[in-house]
């Protein structure tokens, strides 16, 4: 487990990241009543949320915003496993201080987030929804981050900047989603197979045949509850794995293309320096 603490301004972030061969439970608390927006990374890890007698359990983290209000008797419980890593960026402020926000910050969480401003118990699950493409590479520079000292206090705040600009953006341009459980489900399971198969994905009509959902409802309802297209988050989860195999893994270029489903370099490449801003012979310099 590796856990860095920082405080900016008024804010704390919390950064976690911690794989285990065998299940292993992890667990933090607050120890003033704060609103916090968590931003889960490419581990998929199990959250339990628990307060008094209730428990809120998300089996589903990837990927995942998730704003909360939170006092001193709310336990943050993760379950790491060697499938389901654990890889969060928690911003936080305390309650008290959002007076005090610059930039008229605290003028933001007040309308955006009104139901966590005024809570009704020790926890207060706020408005969540999956990561725009910007918000996700936000947070794989987090983890990626090699600074020390100074220079990575001013990193971390450039990407708190980052991240609750897109954050509180895409809140306000949310409108309700009326997508039954049902279909939620298998919108959910849709996003499941394609992040499982990014060399040879389905296509649109196998994918909904796969899920049991019609074509028309798979591409609008995905939109709408995901927030991108069904391939451009195919494309996006793609990148994302080719991004961390150049990092991590001896591989070639070419190797990294045929191993997230392109058959062309050169659209690889391209596809590549769009997202990021640099092309991947530039890691393997």
């Amino acid at each position: 487990m590796t856990r860095d603490i920082i405080d900016i301004n008024d804010f704390t972030i919390l950064v976690e990241e911690s794989t285990a061969v065998e299940p292993t439970v992890d667990s933090c608390m607050f120890d003033e009543p704060i609103i916090g927006v968590a931003f889960y990374g490419s581990g998929n890890v199990d959250l339990s949320v628990k307060y008094g007698e209730n428990q809120k359990d998300f089996n589903r983290t990837k990927g995942i915003a998730l704003s909360f209000y939170a006092d001193e008797k709310v336990e943050f419980v993760h379950t790491v496993s060697a499938s389901k890593p654990l890889a969060c960026i928690v911003i936080a402020t305390a309650i008290k201080n959002l007076q005090k926000l610059p930039n008229q910050e605290g003028e933001i969480f007040s309308q955006l987030l009104n139901q966590l401003v005024n809570p009704s118990d020790h926890y207060v699950e706020g408005p969540n929804f999956y990561m725009t493409p910007e918000m996700q590479a936000a947070v794989d520079q987090v983890f990626r981050i090699q600074y020390e000292g100074k220079t990575k206090m001013m990193f971390f705040r450039s990407q708190m900047t980052v991240l609750l600009s897109h954050f509180f953006g895409q809140l306000s341009q949310m409108k309700e989603v009326a997508i039954k459980d049902d279909e939620r489900e298998k919108l959910h399971e849709a996003k499941e197979i394609l992040s499982s198969n990014l060399e040879t994905p389905p296509s649109l009509t196998e994918l909904s045949k796969q899920i049991g959902l019609n074509s028309f409802k798979l591409k609008k309802n995905f939109k709408e509850l995901f927030g991108v297209p069904v391939f451009k988050y195919l494309q996006n989860e793609r990148l994302t794995k080719a991004n961390e195999l150049l990092r991590n893994q001896d591989v070639t270029i070419q190797e990294v293309a045929w191993h997230v489903g392109y058959d062309s370099l050169s659209s690889f490449s391209n596809a590549f320096a769009k997202k990021y801003g640099f092309r991947p012979s530039e890691i393997k310099q």
